[in-house]
């Protein structure tokens, strides 16, 4: 037997043609030293396994780079209004890096389950599991090594695709069965970063996987992501308690601040006094997309660098998306451009299901069950705009 939890359409979003683009090509070879790590500095080997850096393109001048290492985006560069090569994705130089960082999940590949897990526990069929609780009473994206902590086995079969593989095993984090999953990453024609997801299980269990790419449209390193534009197709959110679990309710987004319907500053409205906000530190939210019954290709959020121009659009068929605004970001880490991850430098859009779902009975299931094959996607894409 085989379903589809969720899976998309590629949507053709391309650059208007007064705006000046350039192919990947023609980018010289300074401007992209200046931007993206070397591949020898992520030649390393962790848990007895080698890393490296795979970069993928489409020849339309998006170029992403990503590591084995927690299957991260280390950078993603797309032109600008000017046609600039910018990179819109915040990372590290190295697997080293990354490994030391007091942020565990830039750029990262999450699993098995994404978002939190109230106080590590669920239950299948009356047996109860625990998670390790990381992040407070909870657990958070798979717990204490979760996959952004795992060296993928990866394969790049053309200069546009990356195949990263894992092979999760029973009882890993204090989940169950063997998990099976494959990630490919491909750099679209129509500009845009696709992540396709599939897994397999011997075993029932949850399963949420999404990326945890932190964007700034403006680039890496340029200041406060509280002046992009953002809109999501949302009219409902999730409202969280102190610790940031679901209270288990649907709330209307109308007449709040979690209203983004309307394209709008993502700072215009965070300091304002609101318990919700007070909860997670600013957004730090589950957003339930608007999707009709059977609609797979539904346009979640739109993004825009009020600087650069670039706009991004993201596109699924999962219920929910998580905006996050950079809240707990405190400059202790050191990029790849020399930059620190200051406060609120940058976003995250993680298409998900909801979180704490094993624990809440009204939102969809993420349970997987032998036989059975999870697949979903998501995929960015970029364009420019004056």
């Amino acid at each position: 037997m085989k379903i589809k939890l969720l899976t998309i359409s590629a949507i053709a979003v391309v650059f208007a043609a007064c705006v000046n683009t350039k192919d990947a090509d023609t980018y010289s070879q300074s401007e992209l030293e200046n931007i993206l790590p070397s591949e020898a500095s992520f030649i390393d080997t962790i848990d007895n396994k080698p890393t490296q850096l795979f970069v993928i393109r489409n020849g339309k001048g998006l170029i992403a780079s990503i590591t084995n290492y927690g299957g991260r985006v280390v950078g993603l560069i797309v032109p600008d209004k000017n046609g600039k090569p910018t990179d819109v994705v915040i990372g590290m130089e190295s697997p080293q890096a990354y490994a030391e960082a007091s942020e565990p999940y830039l750029g990262a590949l999450i699993g098995r389950v994404g978002n939190r897990i109230a106080k590590g526990k669920f239950t299948i069929d009356g047996q109860e599991y625990s998670v390790f609780t990381n992040n407070g009473p909870n657990a958070l994206h798979g717990g204490k090594k979760g996959f952004q902590y795992v060296v993928w086995d990866g394969e790049q079969p053309n200069d546009s695709t990356l195949v990263l593989t894992y092979r999760s095993p029973d009882g890993e984090e204090g989940f169950p069965g063997n998990l099976d999953v494959k990630v490919t990453y491909t750099a679209t024609s129509n500009q845009g970063l696709r992540i396709d997801y599939e897994a397999k299980t011997d075993k029932k269990t949850p399963v949420n996987l999404t990326n945890h790419a932190f964007f700034n449209l403006n680039g890496e390193g340029s200041g406060t992501i509280n002046n992009h534009v953002l809109q999501i197709n949302a009219d409902q959110f999730t409202p969280v308690d102190s610790t940031l679990i679901p209270l288990g309710e649907h709330r209307s987004v109308e007449n709040t601040l979690f209203d983004f319907r309307k394209p709008i500053e993502i700072g215009s409205r965070v300091e304002e006094q609101d318990d919700q906000l007070k909860n997670g530190g600013g957004y730090d939210h589950n957003f339930v997309l608007s999707r009709s019954n059977g609609e797979n290709d539904f346009h979640a959020a739109t993004a825009k660098g009020d600087l650069s121009g670039i706009v991004m659009k993201v596109y699924t068929a999962e219920p929910g998306l998580q905006f996050y605004g950079g809240n707990f970001m405190q400059g202790a880490n050191s990029l790849k451009s020399g930059a620190k991850d200051e406060y609120r430098t940058a976003f995250c859009l993680e298409t998900q299901h909801f979180p704490d779902a094993p624990n809440q009975t009204s939102f969809p299931s993420i349970l997987l069950e032998p036989g059975e094959t999870y697949e979903t996607s998501t995929e960015y894409t970029f364009s420019v705009e004056e």
